[in-house]
């Protein structure tokens, strides 16, 4: 069984539709829970692997204005 599959069965298994959930889903939900927790967008951007912040700040719907200044004012 492959990721895509073992995904669908595990949201199939909370109740929730599969079809509506896969695993980019997923890896955003984790990013967008991680930057609410911290702020830390610099962070986000190393565990997604994006080279360019505005990938990330676009990934997680995050006005850039604020991203930019979040990640200026955060090392990692």
């Amino acid at each position: 069984m492959g990721i895509r599959e073992r995904c669908h069965a595990w949201v199939a298994g909370i109740g929730l539709q599969p079809q509506e959930y896969g695993t980019h889903t997923l890896r955003r939900t984790k990013a967008s829970i991680i930057y609410k927790a911290t702020g830390n967008l610099r962070a986000v951007q190393i565990l997604l692997g994006h080279v360019k912040i505005e990938s990330t700040v676009r990934h997680l719907g995050v006005d850039v204005e604020d991203a930019l200044e979040l990640a200026e004012r955060t090392e990692v």
